[in-house]
Formats: C-alpha cells, sequence, structure tokens
C-alpha cells in the first residue's frame, strides 16, 4: 500500500511539472505572437500608411516601388533594430540583477549609458573640428560610425575600470553598483564640461543624440547589433542553470563546481556589451533593461531557464511597441523612443514598489 502510495505521489509531481512546464511554453509562445503582431502592425503604421495586401505584395516582389523602399529601406530596419536592442536590454538588465544580486541593477547602474554618453559628446564636439580642417585623420573622423565607435570605447571604459577594482580589491556584489553609479556620474560631469564650452549647434546635436532613437539604425547599424547581440544571448542561455545555482547563494554555487568570479565577470561584460552596442547606434534609451525583467519575473516567476528568453521575447516587443507608438502618437512629427520608454518607465517602476511586493 505504501509503495502504491509513492507511485501515487510520484505520478502527482510529474504531472505538476508537467503543468508547469506548459505553462510557461504558452506564456513565451503568446509573447513572440505579440512580437509578430506588433511587427506587423509596425510595418503598416506611420505616416504613409500601409494595408497586410500590400505589405505581402511587397515581400512578393508585387507591390509598388513607394512601398518597396519604405518597408526595405525604413521600416524593416527600424522593426529589426527595435526587436535586437530590446532583447539585449532586458537580458542583460535580466542578467545583471542576477550576477549582482541587486533589483535595481542593470547595466545603466554600471555607467555604460553615461560612458557611451560622453563618448558620443566627444566625437561631436572635440574631434568634429578637427574632421572639419582635415588636419587630423580626417578619413578616420569623416566616416559616420566615428561617433558610434567613441560612444562604444566610451560605455567600456567604466565598465572595465569597475572589473579591475573588482579584481584586485574584491568588491561585493553591491559595492560594484555603486561604483557603476559613481562612474555614471563622472562620465555626467565630463560631458556637461564638454557642453559647456562647445558650440551652440554641437551641444544640440549631444542633446539630440542622447535622445535615443531607433529611426537612425540602417541596414549595416542592424547587422552589426545583430552579430554582437545574438551570439550573447546564446550564450546566456546556454548558462542559465548556473544562474539558477547562483541565485541560491555564493557558497552553494561553489560547492556545486560553479565558478562563479568567472560567471560573474563575463557576465557582467557581455551584458555591458550588448548594452554598449545599442547604445551607441541607438542613443541612450532607458527602463527596458531594469524594468522588463521584473514583470517577467513575475508572470514567470525566478527560474531562469524561462526567464531569461521569456525576457528577450517580451523586452523586443516592448520597445518595437514604444517605438511604433513614437512614430504614430503625433504623426507625422516622430518622439524620440528615449523619452516615451522613460515616461513608461518610471511610473511603472513605482507602481512595482508601491504594491510592496519582492522586486527580487
Amino acid at each position: 500500500m505504501k509503495k502504491k502510495d509513492k507511485t501515487t505521489h510520484s505520478g502527482d509531481v510529474v504531472s505538476q511539472y508537467a503543468r508547469y512546464k506548459r505553462k510557461k511554453f504558452f506564456i513565451g509562445f503568446f509573447l513572440v505572437l505579440a512580437l509578430i503582431a506588433i511587427a506587423v502592425y509596425s510595418m503598416c503604421a506611420g505616416s504613409v500608411r500601409i494595408n497586410i495586401g500590400q505589405i505581402i505584395d511587397v515581400f512578393a516582389r508585387q507591390g509598388n516601388k513607394m512601398n518597396e523602399i519604405i518597408i526595405w529601406n525604413i521600416r524593416l530596419p527600424r522593426i529589426f533594430a527595435a526587436i535586437i536592442a530590446g532583447m539585449g536590454l532586458a537580458v542583460a538588465g535580466c542578467v545583471m540583477q542576477c550576477v549582482l544580486r541587486n533589483p535595481l541593477a542593470s547595466p545603466f547602474t554600471m555607467g555604460v549609458s553615461q560612458g557611451a554618453g560622453f563618448g558620443a559628446a566627444f566625437a561631436l564636439i572635440v574631434l568634429n573640428p578637427l574632421c572639419a580642417n582635415g588636419t587630423v585623420l580626417p578619413a578616420i573622423l569623416n566616416n559616420p560610425y566615428a561617433v558610434v565607435l567613441c560612444a562604444f570605447l566610451g560605455s567600456l571604459i567604466g565598465v572595465f575600470i569597475i572589473l579591475l577594482l573588482a579584481k584586485f580589491t574584491g568588491l561585493s556584489p553591491q559595492a560594484m553598483v555603486l561604483a557603476g553609479i559613481a562612474m555614471g556620474t563622472l562620465f555626467n560631469a565630463a560631458t556637461m564640461l564638454l557642453q559647456y564650452f562647445a558650440e551652440d549647434i554641437k551641444v544640440a546635436s549631444v542633446v539630440f543624440w542622447a535622445f535615443g532613437d531607433i529611426g537612425r539604425a540602417g541596414k549595416s547599424d542592424v547587422l552589426a547589433m545583430f552579430l554582437i547581440t545574438i551570439p550573447a544571448l546564446v550564450y546566456f542561455i546556454r548558462n542559465r542553470q548556473e544562474y539558477n545555482v547562483l541565485e541560491g547563494g555564493e557558497e552553494t554555487a561553489k560547492a556545486l563546481g560553479v565558478n562563479t568570479e568567472r560567471l560573474r565577470v563575463v557576465g557582467i561584460l557581455l551584458a555591458s556589451l550588448v548594452t554598449s552596442v545599442s547604445v551607441a547606434f541607438l542613443g541612450i534609451i532607458g527602463f527596458i533593461g531594469l524594468v522588463a525583467p521584473h514583470m517577467m519575473r513575475r508572470v514567470v516567476g525566478g527560474d531562469h531557464r524561462y526567464l531569461i528568453p521569456v525576457s528577450a521575447v517580451f523586452g523586443g516587443a516592448l520597445l518595437l511597441g514604444a517605438d511604433t507608438i513614437s512614430r504614430t502618437i503625433m504623426s507625422p512629427v516622430i518622439l524620440p523612443v528615449g523619452i516615451l520608454t522613460s515616461f513608461m518607465g518610471v511610473p511603472l517602476f513605482i507602481y512595482l514598489i508601491w504594491k510592496k511586493r519582492r522586486l527580487y
């Protein structure tokens, strides 16, 4: 009789786990469908309305020339840029919150976006006169990727400094977040110093760059973002079980054979790399990497086997939806998506705190 009871209990556990997996699968499947629906609507919406039939004609190479130019050269690159950046920012925030064990951790609290802003300001204010005079490396400085390169390098400076401090002084995860905030403040001060001595038109250029704009990404930019972001996401998904082990505590993870220092350093470095690429090409886009993982944690729980891929899909849908709204809410005027995400993110994050539930 006891043996039968044990068998029944084991069957109940297996059945509950199967239902648990099906629930997570259906949530992920629904998010994928939502992402596809938002992408289709984004192709239709804009100052020039294009219906589903016309989109099908364009893909079948039977559409008119204007619709082909709008779809292939403007809207599709914008859609893919938003999806890739949203996925990268959301997963980067999710991994940061895990390895630093801090619910407020994200690549932005590590000074990544502020470093990128400083790099872009340096390129627009300091290097631009040299480019105009043609006296110092004009071929390099006239390259349209000069601002992107400087923003990318600036975004990684603070991260490398923090990682060096962690390696040689043994900073705790909480102290690393504080160091990131300090680096962000330093970069902000340096950017303001550059703006103070710059001409008005250059200050305006820096401010506009910092707004965050998906539309500035071309096909080659989207390809570069894809080649860097997707391999990083694959790494995070392959190591999702180790992030679950790390959730149980440092000592437990080490006892189970997890190299916690390497996992933390590589996680921070790759998350910062993904964020810096998005920031360098698109400008500063807040909120996605901080709030998106929290929202999905409430839906699927803290199991990183499901949390990481679901956060990726939700982050892509969230940023794409925000960009679509920014293009259509005041059409034909296009608002920078960074403004909209900030307006969306702050009230939502305050709401999560106000509910007095655990964020992590």
